[in-house]
């Protein structure tokens, strides 16, 4: 008789980062202050794009999606997490598993896509700024975001179909914090190799083509800047896309070493922490990255500050 998947009628259960119960509660209030730090990040970052009327720009428009993302992205794992570091064993239903995984996907693919396209903006503003109204329109950036989320959509679309035809005959016990692809591939008892071809065909296709874009943006953004020959018009462009640059290198750096390492290096302990960073500390960083290094978001920050400030007095 072949394999017989049980799977829908039962739940599977992570076994998360630690299973020393001092270290669970360590991690608990760690990972607690860090999901926190996240969410209000970047919810005062959407707010003050929102506010400011100096940032309504195209640039700002992607920053406040990737904010949102982040939101979403961070949401999608961590507190189901939390909870596990709360009780014995952190059950998750078969459905559950599922969207766990398609959202993760989903929101990582879109954030991947949407820094790509802010990569473009920043190669629109600084080799073509007497075009960049133009070109950057209201209706091109809507567009622009609304295929990156799309896109999302229908990538972990297609993961989520195909993992979810495996036949689960072995443990439940997902060696992960959350419901991934690879360690439920490897609970699987059938043949996965197909799973494994999509997996990293359309995440290569995904990943690369839009690390491909994102550096031939830059190839011409830096070209035009050295040519640039005032040293202050030089700093200034530089500036104008350092925040973005920034968080391009974390971002992209973690998915190299994650899927880009030799298999022979591999481990499920370092994947989690991998994880664990793409997934949560990215999400912290953004927010700051974008409001210190971003002397826009700061001067907008103060003068909100200051209209709440008189408004308080005069009230």
């Amino acid at each position: 008789m072949g394999p017989v998947n049980h799977t829908k009628d039962m739940d599977f259960i992570l076994i998360g980062l630690s299973s020393d119960p001092k270290t669970k509660i360590a991690l608990f209030i760690l990972l607690s202050l860090v999901y926190t730090t996240a969410i209000s990040g970047n919810l005062a970052l959407i707010a003050i794009t929102q506010l400011a009327n100096e940032l309504r720009k195209p640039m700002y428009r992607f920053i406040c999606n990737l904010a949102l993302l982040d939101i979403s992205f961070t949401s999608v794992t961590v507190p189901k997490m939390l909870i596990g570091f709360l009780v014995e064993h952190n059950y998750i239903s078969y459905i559950g598993c599922f969207i766990q995984l398609y959202f993760f996907h989903f929101l990582g693919c879109a954030e991947c896509l949407l820094l790509s396209i802010m990569g473009y903006d920043r190669y629109v503003a600084i080799c073509h700024p007497l075009r960049y109204s133009q070109i950057m329109s209201k209706k091109t950036c809507i567009c622009l975001a609304f295929g990156c989320w799309m896109t999302g959509v229908l990538y972990s679309f297609a993961h989520t179909i195909l993992t979810s035809t495996v036949s689960f005959c072995a443990s439940m016990e997902v060696n992960h914090f959350f419901c991934d692809m690879p360690p439920l591939l490897e609970l699987s008892c059938t043949d996965t190799i197909i799973n494994v071809i999509v997996i990293l065909g359309l995440g290569g296709l995904a990943s690369g083509a839009s690390f491909l874009l994102t550096i031939i943006s830059y190839f011409f953004i830096i070209s035009t800047i050295l040519q640039i020959r005032c040293t202050v018009g030089r700093r200034k462009a530089f500036s104008t896309c350092a925040s973005h640059l920034t968080v391009v290198v974390i971002f992209y750096g973690t998915i190299i070493i994650m899927y880009l390492r030799p298999q022979s290096s591999y481990s499920m302990e370092d994947d989690k922490m991998l994880t664990l960073f793409f997934n949560v500390v990215t999400p912290v960083l953004n927010p700051m990255i974008y409001s210190m290094r971003n002397k826009e978001v700061k001067c907008a920050f103060k003068k909100l500050w200051m209209r709440r400030k008189h408004y308080d007095t005069v009230k």
